[in-house]
């Protein structure tokens, strides 16, 4: 069977990151789960040592890309969640990754449907959730999803994989998993590079996270700096041509309000 391992990214003092380890630790399937930071503190040690969680930091300064690559090699396992500190997990997370594998051992990305928590309350339905839901239909197709064609129809559109919510077979990617020079889009532009290596993704459309959105959210923040907008576009321009690019950017633009 292989082992699975949610390695926590943990930024600063996250006052979330205690509900994120908690919907962990109580997984109906067992999963190993990891503390990873490169903003070491008593606060991150405390917890990990309450949770008695294996505790890794990186050193140098803060980068994304990096802590995301320090956080998945540092699972010692086949499959690999990095989990967002601010994110809650559905307990039954771990036992949906575990029959993704038995029933289709070659899937490289597992990723699934989540509800938004804003302000302590649920939204299973609003403008930006409803487009990524339409754009993951390609993924429906789970017995061509290995397929470069279904992966890249499913995100030359928009990137409607919800991050926090992806696992990632380590043994069929290898390492380093994130190689891109965005800051936002670094995980759009990986996984356009993954869908053309072999692979199946598959997409459990069940809401099995909680993302958060709150005001120290990374989401916000490039949304804000516009920085979103500008690495977006960029994508899109490494699909399309420069005005069907901008026409695209234009309509994602309008589900940004989803998150104000």
């Amino acid at each position: 069977m292989l082992t699975h391992t949610f390695a926590i990214c943990a930024y600063k003092d996250s006052t979330y990151l205690e509900s994120c380890i908690r919907s962990l630790k109580k997984q109906t399937t067992r999963a190993a789960v990891i503390l990873c930071t490169s903003t070491p503190s008593p606060y991150l040690k405390k917890l990990a040592e309450k949770y008695e969680l294996p505790y890794y930091v990186r050193q140098g300064e803060s980068d994304i890309q990096a802590d995301w690559n320090f956080a998945y090699e540092m699972a010692d396992s086949d499959l690999v969640t990095i989990a967002h500190q601010d994110d809650v997990y559905h307990r039954d997370y771990a036992e949906h990754v575990r029959q993704c594998w038995e029933k289709y051992p070659d899937t490289s990305v597992f990723t699934t449907d989540c509800v938004l928590l804003k302000n302590g309350r649920i939204c299973r339905h609003n403008l930006m959730l409803d487009i990524k839901r339409l754009l993951r239909l390609p993924l429906r197709l789970r017995r061509l999803a290995d397929r470069t064609l279904i992966k890249r129809a499913a995100l030359m559109w928009g990137n409607p994989v919800i991050c926090p919510s992806c696992t990632y077979n380590k043994n069929a990617l290898g390492s380093p998993l994130f190689d891109s020079s965005f800051k936002f889009a670094l995980d759009w532009d990986t996984l356009w590079r993954l869908a053309a290596e072999p692979g199946r993704f598959v997409c459990e459309e069940r809401p099995l996270i909680c993302y958060r959105i709150h005001s120290e959210a990374t989401t916000k923040a490039c949304i804000q700096d516009q920085r979103r907008p500008k690495e977006e576009l960029a994508m899109y321009r490494k699909i399309w041509p420069g005005p069907v690019a901008r026409l695209w950017m234009f309509f994602y633009k309008k589900a940004y309000d989803s998150y104000d």
